[in-house]
Parts: structure tokens; C-alpha cells; sequence
């Protein structure tokens, strides 16, 4: 028996086999990373904890989740939307803040962010503007909900019916694009009046290949 196996692996398609099992590994697994990475910001109010946990996982030392903010151009036309959105009235101020949301030196997502600053308190403001806090940390003591408009992924190691298809088909390795998830949410205080409109796009470096 041992002299099949051993003639089995040495046959000219068992590197091949090999590697096409090989492939379809990493692919379930980069599935299953993703599903549970969308099913964790699904059931939590706070996406900064969520990256955060994915951050101590890798690292029990991890430094915690910082947000680098971009210089981000005026925009009246997306303001006035996510105005709209929040409903705010016409007149009510609406900032943005675009940041890299960072575990060490690694980006693991790129979020906009539009809020009204009149729904925050005057230090959760100065924060915003002047640290590298993230958003949900700022204003954590709001005791805020996170409701999502939107959950698309932008990766798909499997596609459609993968789990009826022939594992041997999966011959190429797999590759990742740089940007793997989008969520579109808002946050609202307890008694259900909205102040964030968010637009959160996950990088590849949240996966392990």
C-alpha cells in the first residue's frame, strides 16, 4: 500500500493535484476570513473595536488602532447628501474626516466620515480635529448604534456555487485586490437621532493569506 501512495505522489499530475488543493485551501480560507470580518462589523456598534480585536489577535502586544487622518478637498455637494442623510436641518454645520485606520504600521482601512459637530460635545470635537483618536473611540461615551445601509464585498475567493464544484478546478493561486469589503452605516445616540455618516473600505491587510 505504502508503494502505491508513494507512486501516487510521484505521478506526473500529483504536484499538480497538489497545488490545485493547495489553492482551494487558501481560498476557503480567505473566505472564511472575510465572512467572519463582515459578520463581526455587522453585529457590533463599534468598528474601531472590531479591527482592534483583529489587531490583538495577531499580536498580544498589538498598539491600538490609530486613525491618520488624510487632507480630504471640500466637497458641498457629498456634505449636502450626507446632510440629508442625517437630517440635519440646512443650516447645520457638517465636517468631514477621511483617516487610514492603522494597527502598527499596517492600514487596515480607509473610512469617510461625515458627522455634525453640533451632536458632539466641544472636547469630542477638539479630539476629532487635533488627535489621531478614531471616531468611535471619541464618541464612545455617547453610547452610540451602529445601523448599516450597505455591506458589499469587493473580493471573492470562491465564487458563486464553489461549494458544488470540483475542488481540482480551483488550479491558480489566488489574488487579492487591494481593497476586499465596503461598509455604508450611520451612528445614532440611543434615543435614535443620527450624527455620523460613514463609508468604511477594508484593505487586503486584513486578511491572512
Amino acid at each position: 500500500m505504502a508503494a502505491v501512495l508513494a507512486a501516487t505522489s510521484l505521478a506526473p499530475g500529483g504536484a499538480a493535484a497538489e497545488g490545485s488543493q493547495a489553492d482551494y485551501i487558501q481560498r476557503l480560507r480567505l473566505q472564511a476570513q472575510l465572512q467572519t470580518l463582515n459578520a463581526d462589523l455587522l453585529s457590533q456598534d463599534s468598528a474601531t473595536a472590531v479591527l482592534q480585536d483583529l489587531c490583538n489577535r495577531r499580536d498580544p502586544e498589538a498598539p491600538k488602532i490609530l486613525a491618520r487622518q488624510v487632507e480630504v478637498p471640500d466637497n458641498l455637494p457629498a456634505a449636502n447628501a450626507a446632510r440629508r442623510q442625517l437630517g440635519a436641518a440646512a443650516n447645520e454645520p457638517v465636517r468631514h474626516r477621511r483617516v487610514e485606520l492603522t494597527c502598527g504600521d499596517v492600514v487596515l482601512s480607509r473610512a469617510d466620515n461625515w458627522y455634525l459637530p453640533s451632536r458632539l460635545t466641544a472636547q469630542m470635537n477638539i479630539d476629532l480635529e487635533s488627535t489621531q483618536r478614531p471616531f468611535g473611540v471619541v464618541v464612545r461615551p455617547l453610547a452610540f448604534q451602529r445601523r448599516t445601509l450597505s455591506a458589499r464585498l469587493l473580493f471573492n475567493p470562491l465564487p458563486r456555487g464553489w461549494e458544488a464544484a470540483d475542488p481540482a478546478g480551483f488550479d491558480a493561486p489566488v489574488a487579492i485586490p487591494a481593497n476586499v469589503l465596503q461598509h455604508r452605516a450611520y451612528l445614532q445616540t440611543p434615543d435614535g437621532r443620527p450624527f455620523a455618516l460613514l463609508i468604511e473600505t477594508y484593505s487586503d491587510r486584513v486578511l491572512v493569506p
